[in-house]
C-alpha cells in the first residue's frame, strides 16, 4: 500500500466512523447545534449562516469519509495516477460537505415554533365556547393554522352570543381579544 492509498484509507476509516457515531447521536437526540455558556454573550450556533454550518463536525467527518472513499476508489480503478485520485477525492468530499449543509437546511425548514399567530384568525369561522355576554368578553373555539384554540372574544354590536353559536372573526381588539359576529 503506497502513502496516498494509506492516506485515503485512514481518512475513510476515521471519517466514516466519526460520521456514523455523530449521525446516530443526532438521530437519537443527543447531538445539538446549540452551544451556550453561563455568561453574557452566549453563542447560539443554530442561527448561523449555511457556510458556517457546512463546517460542522458532521460536515467535516462526511468530507473526510467521502474524500477517503472517492480517492481510494479512483486509485483502485486507475492505479498509480495520484492527480486524478486527488481530484476525485476532493470533489467527492466537497459534494458530501455541500449535501450535508443542504440536507440540514432542508430539515430546518420543516421546523415549526408551534405558536399560533392570532392575526391569522381574522376572517375565520369558529364557535362560541363560553357565552359571550353583551358588551363583555366570552370565549370562542377556532382553528388557526390547523391548531384548535380557545380565545377571548367580544361580540360586535353589543349582542349576546350563546354557547355553540357559529361566529366569524372580524378583527382583533386590544392585542388579543377577537371581535366576532354571527356567521
Amino acid at each position: 500500500m503506497d502513502k496516498l492509498e494509506l492516506v485515503f484509507t485512514v481518512c475513510a476509516l476515521i471519517g466514516g466512523t466519526l460520521f456514523l457515531i455523530r449521525l446516530a447521536l443526532q438521530l437519537f437526540g443527543f447531538g445539538t447545534d446549540d452551544v451556550s455558556a453561563d455568561h453574557p454573550g452566549d453563542v447560539n450556533a443554530s442561527h448561523t449562516d449555511a457556510s458556517f454550518k457546512m463546517l460542522s463536525l458532521l460536515g467535516i467527518t462526511a468530507f473526510l469519509m467521502m474524500f477517503g472513499l472517492g480517492g481510494r476508489a479512483m486509485l483502485e480503478s486507475r492505479p498509480g495516477q495520484a492527480l486524478p485520485a486527488l481530484v476525485v477525492a476532493l470533489l467527492a468530499g466537497g459534494i458530501s460537505l455541500w449535501l450535508m449543509a443542504w440536507l440540514f437546511k432542508a430539515m430546518k425548514k420543516m421546523q415549526s415554533d408551534g405558536t399560533s399567530k392570532i392575526e391569522n384568525a381574522v376572517g375565520l369561522e369558529g364557535s362560541v365556547y363560553l357565552t359571550i355576554p353583551a358588551n363583555d368578553v366570552g370565549k370562542v373555539q377556532i382553528a388557526v393554522n390547523g391548531r384548535l384554540n380557545v380565545l377571548d372574544a367580544r361580540a360586535t354590536g353589543g349582542q349576546t352570543l350563546p354557547t355553540g353559536a357559529r361566529v366569524k372573526v372580524v378583527r382583533i381588539a386590544n392585542g388579543n381579544i377577537l371581535e366576532v359576529e354571527s356567521a
